[in-house]
């Protein structure tokens, strides 16, 4: 089969490579905004690059992968799903929730489908605490504590166009929540802080954040972000029940460090990123879509599952903004009565 792939940036560099190496697949046609940086990928791969998006649609595709800047993809899903062609595209949809139902009606309408890119659910040590839930491990669940820690703040310029931290950061945590919970979020209170470098306030966004949200079953979860931890890259859930507790993101490379005097080490080697951190779920992810569109699985991460992240995650900024708990019942594109 021959992909497209639009956007050869960090995320893009990644997913070309993986299906440049996938035997399923026999070619790939790159494109960028920086026709350039599309070139010297496709070169270094043995690919073919196109001077532009329209190229791709007109060259001949079996389906197209997506990982330009967020502001493109609704647009970019949507002509596709007029071509009739399977995508894959990085998170989200769009940054708001009209451009997400539109985006998501369109691919409805011409019954093509969309994978999306929420890599966590591909992760062992999420998949792990999903079996541990699911099989009555833990007893009933009463606790979650999510978080998602990032080593440096994103340049300057990037903030403004992120859509800020519940919606660029901690929507990853509010789909692994629903993923490996099987629930849904039916209120949250979050709050964010400002107090670090004057770029945040500047662009109107926190550089932490934390939200408390309540589950469909009255268990409580708590979400938590920041974009400057020093100590390293660190993604944890700890899933507490009343048999017992797992804990994903718990090895010898997270970053932290105990004062206790039996406590473990601090990690040698602590993560300094989510591409090393989630390097073969982000390959797992690939190779699922490549599944998707061989007929051989179901699609395991589809445009409705995106939607309701992005609830919870616009649920949580107007949270802040507004100081209030906010029903996702108050926003549109609500779930249906089942999760899987």
């Amino acid at each position: 089969m021959r992909i497209g792939v639009i956007g050869t940036g960090r995320i893009g560099t990644i997913h070309a490579r993986t299906l440049s190496r996938h035997r399923e697949v026999g070619s790939l046609i790159l494109t960028d905004a920086d026709p350039a940086r599309a070139q010297a990928l496709a070169h270094r791969l043995g690919e073919t690059a196109a001077p532009g998006v329209d190229e791709i649609f007109k060259w001949g595709v079996d389906a197209v992968v997506i990982t330009t800047a967020t502001s493109a993809h609704a647009e970019l899903i949507g002509r596709a799903a007029r071509s009739g062609l399977p995508v894959f595209c990085e998170k989200p949809i769009a940054l708001d929730l009209p451009g997400t139902l539109d985006a998501l009606a369109e691919v409805e309408t011409a019954g093509t489908i969309l994978q999306m890119g929420f890599q966590r659910r591909f992760d062992a040590g999420y998949t792990g605490a999903r079996e541990a839930v699911r099989s009555g491990r833990l007893g009933r669940l009463h606790t979650v504590r999510a978080m998602t820690c990032d080593q440096s703040p994103p340049p300057a310029a990037w903030l403004p166009l992120s859509g800020g931290l519940f919606r660029d950061t901690l929507i990853h945590d509010f789909d692994v929540l629903r993923w490996v919970t099987g629930r849904e979020v039916v209120d949250v209170y979050a709050t964010g802080s400002d107090a670090g470098p004057a770029m945040f306030r500047e662009a109107g966004d926190v550089d932490t954040g934390a939200a408390l949200l309540t589950l469909d079953d009255g268990t409580l979860a708590t979400a938590t972000a920041t974009r400057q931890n020093g100590a390293g890259y660190d993604v944890r859930m700890e899933l507490a029940g009343e048999r017992d507790t797992v804990v994903v993101g718990l090895d010898d490379r997270t970053p932290v460090a105990s004062t206790e005097p039996s406590g473990p080490p601090a990690a040698d080697k602590p993560w300094a990123g989510f591409l090393e951190r989630f390097g073969p779920a982000y390959e797992a992810e690939l190779g699922a879509f490549v599944e998707v569109l061989l007929g051989h699985r179901a699609n395991p991460c589809d445009g409705r599952e995106a939607l309701q992240a992005l609830r919870i995650a616009e649920a949580c900024e107007r949270s802040r903004r507004e100081r209030r708990p906010v029903r996702l019942a108050e926003l549109p594109g609500g779930p249906g009565p089942t999760l899987d």
